[in-house]
């Protein structure tokens, strides 16, 4: 574990540091994710605790670059420590937005909260440790280093919420939201907006209540055992 982790340590600090940096972000079009991370998400896109899993070491890869650079006195490395804080920051911002997905469609995604919650309480120690060792260069990335801290103790508090609860606000705030939207809407596009909602839950209904199979198309059902 300790061996992949340091590999995409070495991989991650290899692409922030190479010139075609913005190139890469052209091309993935999620600038805090490097191309190989991108596929990466895309394959866990119906297992929102593998999700949350995934996202949670990508963090991680980004609290040890900034604990180890933090070490060291390298030219350049408060413009790559920047980045990298602005990076973890999103990459947070995308832990709340699986799980308040996840919780919407009414996904159990326990197991993934437990990784949050443990992963964030480790990183937040680290990034507050890293602010009270007064880097010489901390004046270049105070301001993406107080807002990724305050970032992960609102998200951790968020993940240490009953699910339930949090599920509650969710809807209402969602239900607000939509509310302030249609009011803005005239009546003819909050009757196309409502039939493509229906239309998109009898899709979500119909794929759940779908039983997988191993029978080819077609095949019988054998008689009961």
């Amino acid at each position: 574990m300790k061996k992949a982790t340091a590999a995409m340590l070495a991989t991650a600090v290899a692409l922030l540091l190479a010139p075609g940096r913005a190139r890469l972000a052209a091309q993935t079009g999620r600038d805090f994710l490097t191309a190989d991370e991108v596929d990466q998400i895309r394959l866990t896109a119906a297992d929102p605790n593998l999700r949350l899993k995934t996202y949670a070491q990508f963090a991680r890869v980004r609290v040890d670059m900034i604990s180890s650079l933090g070490k060291s006195a390298k030219p350049g490395q408060s413009g790559i420590i920047h980045q990298t804080l602005e990076d973890y920051t999103k990459i947070i911002e995308a832990v709340d937005m699986v799980v308040e997905d996840a919780l919407k469609r009414g996904s159990d995604i326990v197991e993934g909260m437990q990784l949050v919650t443990d992963a964030e309480k480790e990183m937040l120690d680290v990034l507050q440790k890293f602010e009270a060792s007064e880097p010489k260069d901390l004046g270049r990335y105070q301001f993406v280093l107080t807002t990724a801290i305050e970032t992960t103790e609102d998200s951790l508090e968020l993940s240490q919420q009953d699910l339930a609860d949090r599920k509650k606000d969710v809807t209402a705030r969602d239900a607000a939201e939509k509310k302030a939207r249609e009011a803005m809407m005239t009546p003819d596009e909050v009757k196309i907006r409502q039939a493509a909602e229906k239309k998109q839950a009898d899709t979500e209904t119909k794929q759940k209540r779908k039983a997988p199979t191993l029978r080819r198309k077609g095949e019988a059902a054998g008689p009961p055992k």
